[in-house]
């Protein structure tokens, strides 16, 4: 059946193309959902919780870009030991960095899938700041600052305020009356 066959075929059928609302079950959907996608929570103003855990990821985001941009710039212009090792490396850090950058965008437009995109980038800083601590010279600043940026933001990401403005329910919680 042709593309446009197929959509003046379902728009013949009764009830084609609008929500169900106030019946138990959709036609053509089994598991009786809608159409429709889920709305974000936009419930008031964000909160400043929500604002500063998205502006601490967009900071580790950009870190990383300059990072992956200076492995890149010493891996052309420098002598390294193996030149594509250290342009993989670069890339590598680059393409990392996407991972807190579009959690932060996500967090800013309330999206509750990226929360999860933002602890797991601060998890993975823990261990990093660590191991940074546990180095010498400059680099122990440095583990000092990304530990506190990163428990700063798991607080800010796990606090009530912030799930509640995300729309993330809880486990065992009923959904709430006014949302589908």
């Amino acid at each position: 059946m042709w593309p446009r066959a197929a959509v003046l075929a379902r728009a013949e059928k009764p009830g084609a193309g609008r929500p169900c609302r106030g019946r138990p079950r959709c036609a053509g959907y089994p598991a009786g959902v809608s159409s429709e996608q889920t709305p974000t929570p936009d419930a008031g103003p964000r909160p400043r919780r929500l604002t500063w855990a998205a502006a601490l990821a967009a900071l580790e985001g950009a870190v990383l870009v300059a990072g992956g941009v200076w492995m890149l710039v010493l891996g052309f212009t420098g002598n390294p030991d193996d030149r594509q090792q250290a342009v993989t490396g670069g890339v590598t850090v680059i393409v990392l960095a996407l991972l807190p950058l579009l959690a932060a965008r996500g967090l800013l437009m309330r999206r509750s899938w990226s929360r999860g995109p933002a602890v797991i980038t601060q998890l993975l800083a823990l261990p990093i700041a660590y191991n940074l601590l546990r180095a010498d010279g400059v680099a122990i600043p440095a583990g000092i600052v990304l530990a506190v940026v990163a428990v700063t933001a798991l607080v800010l990401l796990v606090n009530p305020a912030t799930t509640q403005a995300l729309g993330i329910r809880g486990p065992g919680r009923p959904q709430e009356p006014g949302r589908k």
